[in-house]
This record gives C-alpha cells, structure tokens and sequence, in this order.
C-alpha cells in the first residue's frame, strides 16, 4: 500500500505550498521506468519519516502546469518543498540511502 498522495494542480496549493512540514515532491510519469523504481523507495522514507515530511506525488502527464512552473524537464524529479519554496532538488532514480542522505535535513 502506497503512503504517499497523489497531488493535482488543484490540490498543490494546499498540500505542498501551505504544508505545515516539509513535504517531497516525486514529479513522475506513469510510463517512465526509473519512476517506478523509485515509487517503493518513496513510500519506504514516507513510512518512516512521517512524523517529519510529507511525501506526495504530482503526475507530470497529468498536470502539465506544475511541472511547467518549477521547470520539470526529467524525471523522475524529487523536490523538497519547504515554507512553499523549494529546498532541495535530486533528478533521477537513487538508492534510498543516497535519498535520505540528501534530504537529511528534513528527516532527521
């Protein structure tokens, strides 16, 4: 079972930009193959960190203007929005240790 949300251009505001914690955004495609890889390995850091970030999805066939507007050209693209700002950024499908790693100063 998946422990992250899919977000929609209609949703983002609230769920990414007015977050209370810092919430990653895994911009993905349904037929990309690194996207796949990397959805377990998401869900797995959303399990554990919960009480830290939130971890959303955001289709970029789906909603074309999000991905537009923070300049999505490959993916999969990880983002770590913070106080609606983007805080971090990791492009392409990463072991999970490498992802904690980059992202350690939201989940720890």
């Amino acid at each position: 079972m998946s422990t992250t949300k899919d977000v929609s251009e209609a949703t983002f505001e609230a769920d990414v930009l007015q977050a209370q914690k810092p919430v990653i955004v895994d911009f993905w495609a349904e037929w990309c193959g690194p996207c796949r890889m990397l959805s377990p390995i998401l869900d797995a850091i959303a399990g554990e960190h919960s009480e830290k970030i939130d971890v959303v999805k955001v289709n970029v066939d789906d909603n074309p203007a999000i991905a537009a507007k923070y300049g999505i050209t490959s993916i999969p693209a990880v983002y770590v929005f913070k106080d609606g700002e983007v805080a971090a950024k990791s492009i392409g499908a990463k072991p999970k240790q490498v992802l904690e790693q980059e992202f350690s100063a939201f989940i720890n």
